[in-house]
């Protein structure tokens, strides 16, 4: 059986004396979305922020396709074939689309890929439209399309979106989990951290519930509709 694009076991990660992570597994093949939700506070961004290697980790296990990276450096792990779009998007304003997308490819395997320049230009055609435009002209939606983009654009085996909905008006929401849709399609392996509980839990593969930095609940698509279920897992204190 094939190594799971991504397998995170025992997970702990500490700030002082507060756990923030506390002994959380799971995996994520290609072609699947699994999601991670919770009160804030609750360790999904952390959970992020561990895998990349943006945060020590002082317990478990991070594994790509079967290889360790716990402990690398960011840069390391971005090369094995990780890419985080983080909270709040950061693309660099004074950039044209085009630059951004370019910043990209630093973290690109030599080997041919799913989506490059031309791949991200069909996926989000708007970005094509505005290639040329500083990004700081781009409406909020446009630069979550961007900066999903300038990730996927590496070559990711594994791609981790931290709130890629976060502040953006109904129907550019639509787009993004239409989008993400598209990706998990094209063979990635996703995880998907979102506020959006009832969006996420329909769309992803499956999804975990984190409460106080423990995984306390799975649910699958069908959860979505059942509110009472998904709203006392989304509390989960």
């Amino acid at each position: 059986m094939a190594e799971p694009a991504l397998a995170v076991e025992g997970l702990e990660v500490r700030y002082g004396a507060v756990t923030a992570v506390r002994d959380i597994s799971f995996a994520v093949d290609k072609g699947e979305i699994v999601g991670l939700i919770g009160p804030n506070g609750a360790g999904k961004s952390t959970t992020l922020n561990a895998i990349m290697g943006l945060v020590p980790a002082q317990e478990g296990s991070v594994r790509l396709a079967g290889t360790s990276v716990l402990g690398r450096a960011p840069e390391s792990i971005a090369k094995a074939g990780v890419s985080l779009v983080p909270e709040g998007r950061r693309i660099y304003a004074d950039f044209t689309v085009e630059e951004n997308l370019r910043l990209g490819l630093a973290a690109r395997r030599g080997r041919q890929g799913r989506l490059a320049l031309a791949g991200a230009y069909e996926l989000f055609p708007v970005l094509r439209e505005f290639r040329r435009r500083q990004a700081g002209v781009l409406s909020g939606g446009q630069q979550q399309q961007l900066a999903i983009a300038r990730a996927l654009v590496a070559q990711p085996d594994v791609l981790l979106l931290d709130e890629p909905s976060l502040g953006l008006a109904p129907s550019l929401v639509d787009d993004v989990f239409a989008a993400l849709a598209d990706i998990r399609d094209g063979g990635f392996a996703v995880l998907l951290v979102e506020q959006r509980a009832q969006r996420t839990v329909a769309l992803a593969d499956r999804t975990h519930v984190l409460a106080n930095g423990e995984l306390r609940l799975t649910l699958e698509p069908a959860d979505a509709d059942d509110t009472d279920r998904l709203v006392s897992a989304y509390l989960a204190g």
